[in-house]
């Protein structure tokens, strides 16, 4: 049986280059839509398009969410578990917000690509298992704890579901180098209380090479909630708590205890919380802000963390005045 011929239109775009006549190269058929075909038997052909095209309609959109988010309600460091778990709540539970994430690698999903040992089971324990269903993933109930087939399976519908949520922004490739600070309000001034008040950003490879190129200025996202979710130590983990330190709003790290999986989920799930005025602190990086356990490869922690520092970060929306993306009382 000879297979499938599938005949479509598309609408046309706004033309780009004009022949002397004035009409595009390649001009579509009088209604409106080009002749495209769907055929794998050796016919497949697309609509014509202009390489600028690609480049403008990229350009266009990224650019326009740049000018857009430079106020933000919530904007999140880091897109592993904890931050994409924040970032899931915070959308459904308030579509109202402009919910800004920034990653600094090229591709999110943290250390969630794997479970254990670059083995691929993901162990989630008990009652976390409850996201799980939510988001729709199958898995192995084992008693106490519940197996993940791939840990992919987990991160990739996640980042599905957070990125199909219209409010909902990923600036991937985007390195947080600064976090903007400036006196609390709800604080008063003579104390000289100092607020988060959103962060400094760059591409992530020139924030690697500031040693190799000479000045390179960054850019900024005013928000009056910020969720650093950065993980523990490394590369660029930790990011927030180190820097809360080295600001002086924090005294010291408590660095992260050696493995014990009992005490160290409970311990970051009731810990997430507002560690500094608008900054609350979520997941693995509680544990180098804290002193708290490791839990190494189970996961159900980063995921209710990351629910709870979604719950906060509503509080403190709904319990501030804020203008223009800055809390004023």
């Amino acid at each position: 049986m000879a297979p499938a011929v599938i005949y479509g239109s598309q609408p046309d775009e706004a033309p780009l280059l004009l022949n002397k006549a004035g009409l595009k190269a390649d001009a579509p058929a009088s209604n409106g839509t080009y002749d495209v075909k769907e055929d794998y038997a050796g016919d497949y052909r697309f609509a014509p398009i202009e390489e600028a095209q690609v480049s403008r309609a990229m350009i266009k959109r990224y650019f326009s969410t740049m000018y857009e988010r430079a106020v933000s309600d919530v904007v999140i460091i880091g897109a592993g578990s904890a931050g994409l778990s924040c970032a899931y709540h915070l959308a459904k539970s308030r579509p109202d917000l402009k919910i800004t994430i920034i990653e600094a690698n090229v591709a999110p999903g943290g250390g969630a690509w794997l479970g254990g040992q670059l083995m691929t089971p993901m162990v989630v324990r008990k009652p976390a298992e409850r996201f799980l269903d939510e988001l729709g993933v199958p898995y192995e109930d084992e008693g106490a704890f519940v197996v993940v087939k791939h840990a992919a399976l987990f991160t990739s519908t996640i980042l599905a579901r957070v990125l199909a949520f219209p409010n909902v922004v990923l600036m991937n490739a985007t390195a947080v180098e600064d976090l903007i600070v400036r006196p609390d309000p709800r604080a008063g001034n003579e104390n000289g209380q100092q607020r988060v008040a959103g962060v400094v950003t760059n591409w992530t490879l020139v924030a690697l090479n500031h040693d190799t190129q000479s000045c390179m200025d960054p850019n900024v996202i005013t928000a009056p909630v910020v969720v650093s979710a950065t993980g523990h130590d490394g590369p660029m983990g930790a990011f927030s708590a180190k820097r809360l330190v080295s600001m002086g709003l924090l005294k010291a790290l408590g660095n992260m205890r050696g493995l014990d999986m009992n005490r160290a989920e409970p311990a970051i799930v009731n810990g997430t919380r507002e560690v500094a005025p608008g900054l609350i602190m979520t997941g693995m990086e509680l544990s180098e802000h804290d002193g708290s356990n490791r839990m190494g490869p189970t996961f159900g922690a980063m995921m209710a963390s990351g629910i709870k520092a979604a719950r906060e970060a509503i509080r403190i929306l709904e319990t501030s005045q804020i203008v223009d993306g800055k809390v004023v009382a």
